[in-house]
């Protein structure tokens, strides 16, 4: 029950002090005082004001009304100081309007202040304060000051159940929004039209639309508020067709179809229900029949009804025939450029014209201009121009709003600025559901997961839900830092708040548990989704293609296409790594040629880079390094280092050296190619040459990036590196290492010593070996996890041949389930055997 039966305790901002907080007193020029309040010139023998000298209460009004109207708290403020200053005894009515003016102007905190200070309040001071919170998105706060005015026994009027109303509305809470239904009954305003309006709207908002035209039909007295507001209820909901009879029925009982209800239907004309187009043209001309297609929020809906529905041409000329060009539909056409999930660089030209000739006409921006615009440079990565439009909106002080704060976190951190974007994100006072998700997705993106997660911790500490897409980029973050544990508990927490049956969070699941290194769970959790989409098939096709289940990935493939799933080029991209792990060169270019032929697809360079590794690793190194030169790619050194990887399988130094020198020349500073050639002279016995291309990356600085391997114990993530001695519990690692070294040995298992390392040539070659670093973090998962628990290690290299060895006999003296991810696939070490059936 949301009703308390004590008085709710409030926080305590600052001390109580008889000066208030924050106040400036400017001295105020009489040229920008409002009309009323402009003081003539004092004569010349007046005396100068004394310090302690009050204005009367009607002066203090409007000095805080006006601060209030225009938004800017200078005036206002120095009316509350001034009252402070010279110890004025304000009335009721002047505290109610300086709490007002602190709600209205965005500063809470010091409207609370006010609030608790306040010698008397009555219900308009309660009705501001939760306006305010309201206004701000804190709706647990306004909450608490609903029931606060409730414990104090005032007499609610229809305006503060309006506002708890409107919580409810807001937060979708329908349970609460019917116990204040049953306040508003009881307390004799049931009748009332505008609390029936605001119940309408309330039980549209909840998703309860049903109750919402139950409330319309059985109530006495509507107006036209009233029909408006359930036309919005169907639009919301989808009910189109009972929206365009209500419409009907709306006209026929000969109230005036006003602006707000033709915006609305028109809206609902954008999304393609039956005849949506023929209703939306026959809205058109209704809409110039009575002169309301003049309107800016009906011009604004038939632009954007147009521009929806791919008529982009119709809504540029009806943006060409309109006089009078305001501000709203310049964004409606900018708005209308930018519509889809791509934006094209010519459209976003077009919106980058029509935003300047806007400035050019004298127009000033919009909050809604600038945040289009910001969409726009992120859309085609103009992230110069964005810095240009971020000057413009600070300029115009503008940059507290949270939808434009959104929009420059999404650009600075689609630029890389990360710091940039954590800037935006603390300087925007109201911290909405959509500025938390851009951050969080912004560090995922970046690649800053652990700040990710602890933003997300954040989160929930302040009392915010957070929605499916947070959560989804929060597994995310898991997968890619392979934390099953902490990725368990965020599904549980999805599943707790009812989210967990989305479908983006169902995918991002499967990636999670297929990075993490169990595939079961995996395909678990694709079992138990409803309504799978092309995202869920090809992650799972995907991730049956890095656990080397290569059959299994094409049977899927195959099914999904039986379920009438067109596939699209990720889908493909998973056939064919999944055919080259596998071995399935036939397969492999069969489905190559069918993507181009039966699904007219355009090939990118990973499509191809597949199907270089394929014939490389089934030997046909000739083949590919045809197929390199005729695919069109041959300028993208990462088709060369796909075969120059084949060329160490099959210790071709001839075709490894010309491989290597391409693509050391296309990309003179990448570790990898030289590393390549290296490792193919190295196993080859080839020392001299070996030397030389050590050598030339030093001569050049190219720095070879350090072999890292990590594991999850707990809720720690341990990381080791080759040699490695820095872990708390090293002695007792190496000790283990050693003891099982030895009963390996007397299994078969020798071990591999190169001449030398390229990331650590000062090392003996017996040290480096036997010290890399997945082996280290295997044995520590071995010493810690219990028996029955899989050992799961991820490396951001790939595993060498001496240590793949070693695995499959760990493996089997252990009899424990050893599973490696490296930078291509996963390795699964069961009983002396390896899922990639040794051909990686």
């Amino acid at each position: 029950m949301f009703v308390q039966e004590t008085k709710p305790t409030k926080p305590n901002f600052l001390p109580h002090s008889t000066e208030f907080p924050g106040l400036i007193q400017p001295r105020i020029p009489s040229t920008v005082l409002p009309p009323t309040l402009a003081l003539p010139n004092p004569p010349q023998h007046a005396q100068p004001c004394r310090q302690n000298f009050s204005l009367d209460s009607v002066a203090y009004t409007k000095l805080v009304q006006f601060s209030t109207r225009s938004g800017s708290l200078i005036y206002g403020k120095a009316a509350h100081g001034h009252m402070i200053k010279t110890a004025f005894r304000s009335c009721l009515f002047l505290l109610n309007n300086l709490l007002h003016m602190y709600c209205k102007c965005g500063e809470i905190n010091s409207a609370h202040q006010m609030f608790d200070r306040m010698p008397k309040h009555n219900v308009i001071s309660y009705n501001s304060l939760l306006s305010g919170y309201s206004q701000m998105g804190l709706f647990v706060n306004a909450m608490e000051v609903f029931n606060e005015a409730r414990v104090f026994g005032l007499k609610l009027d229809k305006f503060t159940y309006a506002g708890a109303l409107n919580l409810c509305g807001q937060t979708g809470d329908l349970l609460l929004g019917k116990l204040i239904h049953g306040l508003v009954i009881v307390s004799g305003l049931g009748d009332k039209v505008f609390l029936t309006n605001s119940l309408i709207d309330m039980y549209s908002k909840c998703g309860q639309v049903n109750r919402a035209a139950l409330l319309f039909e059985c109530s006495n007295e509507l107006d036209e508020v009233s029909w408006n507001s359930l036309i919005a209820g169907y639009v919301r909901v989808g009910a189109n067709e009972k929206m365009v009879k209500l419409v009907g029925k709306m006209h026929r009982s000969g109230l005036k179809l006003n602006t707000y209800a033709l915006g609305s239907v028109l809206k609902a004309c954008c999304t393609n229900f039956k005849d949506s187009n023929q209703h939306g043209k026959a809205l058109h001309a209704f809409s110039v029949k009575l002169g309301l297609d003049l309107d800016d929020v009906v011009a604004t809906a038939l632009l954007d009804m147009y521009a929806k529905t791919g008529d982009l041409v119709d809504a540029i000329q009806l943006f060409k025939l309109m006089s009078n060009q305001s501000v709203i539909i310049y964004n409606a056409m900018i708005a209308g450029f930018l519509q889809g999930e791509t934006i094209s660089d010519e459209y976003a030209n077009e919106a980058f014209d029509l935003f300047s000739k806007m400035q050019k006409n004298g127009m000033k921006p919009s909050k809604f201009t600038f945040s289009s615009m910001l969409k726009a440079c992120n859309a085609v990565e103009a992230f110069d121009y964005g810095m240009q439009i971020h000057a413009q909106i600070c300029k115009w002080n503008l940059q507290s709003d949270e939808f434009i704060g959104s929009a420059l976190i999404d650009l600075y951190f689609l630029s890389g600025s990360v710091e940039d974007g954590v800037k935006c994100f603390a300087l925007t006072p109201k911290l909405d559901i959509v500025l938390w998700t851009s951050i969080i997705s912004g560090y995922v993106q970046n690649g800053h997961f652990g700040c990710a997660l602890a933003l997300f911790y954040e989160l929930l500490s302040s009392g915010r839900k957070p929605d499916e897409f947070i959560i989804s980029s929060m597994l995310g973050a898991c997968s890619n830092l392979a934390s099953p544990r902490s990725g368990q508990q965020i599904q549980g927490y999805a599943i707790k708040t009812g989210i967990g049956k989305f479908t983006i969070i169902q995918n991002s699941q499967i990636c999670m548990y297929a990075k993490s290194g169990d595939i079961d769970s995996t395909h678990l959790t694709f079992e138990e989704m409803d309504n799978p989409d092309v995202v869920s098939w090809s992650v799972m096709i995907s991730s049956n293609a890095q656990h080397g289940c290569a059959r299994k990935a094409l049977r899927l493939f195959e099914l999904m296409k039986g379920y009438g799933i067109a596939p699209n080029h990720i889908t493909f991209l998973g056939v064919l790594t999944a055919c080259s792990h596998g071995g399935l060169v036939k397969e492999g270019l069969r489905y190559f040629e069918s993507m181009k032929k039966d699904y007219c697809m355009t090939v990118n360079v990973r499509h191809c880079a597949c199907i270089v590794d394929l014939l490389g690793r089934a030997g046909k190194l000739v083949d590919a390094e045809n197929f390199i030169l005729n695919s069109g790619f041959e300028e993208d050194p990462v088709m060369w280092r796909a075969l120059l990887s084949a060329c160490r399988v099959y210790k071709d130094t001839v075709t490894g050296k010309r491989v290597a020198e391409r693509v050391i020349e296309l990309k003179p500073q990448g570790s990898a190619s030289y590393v390549l050639l290296y490792n193919i002279y190295n196993d080859a016995g080839i020392n001299l040459p070996a030397t030389k291309i050590r050598e030339l990356m030093n001569d050049r600085g190219v720095k070879k990036e350090p072999g890292l391997s990590w594991i999850e114990v707990g809720n720690e993530v341990h990381c080791f590196v080759v040699g490695d001695r820095s872990h708390p519990m090293s002695q007792v690692i190496y000790a283990r290492l050693e003891e099982m070294m030895k009963r390996m040995e007397k299994l078969g298992y020798i071990e591999e010593r190169p001449i030398s390392s390229i990331s650590e040539p000062k090392l003996k070659a017996s040290t480096v070996m036997n010290y890399h670093s997945e082996k280290l973090a295997v044995t520590y998962g071995i010493l810690c996890l219990p028996a029955s628990a899989p050992v799961r290690v991820m490396k951001n290299l790939r595993v060498c041949q001496d240590c793949h060895t070693m695995m499959k006999f760990l493996s089997r003296v252990e009899k424990r389930e050893i599973i490696l991810r490296d930078s291509i696939r996963f390795h699964h070490f069961r009983e002396g055997t390896c899922s990639c059936g040794d051909y990686w």
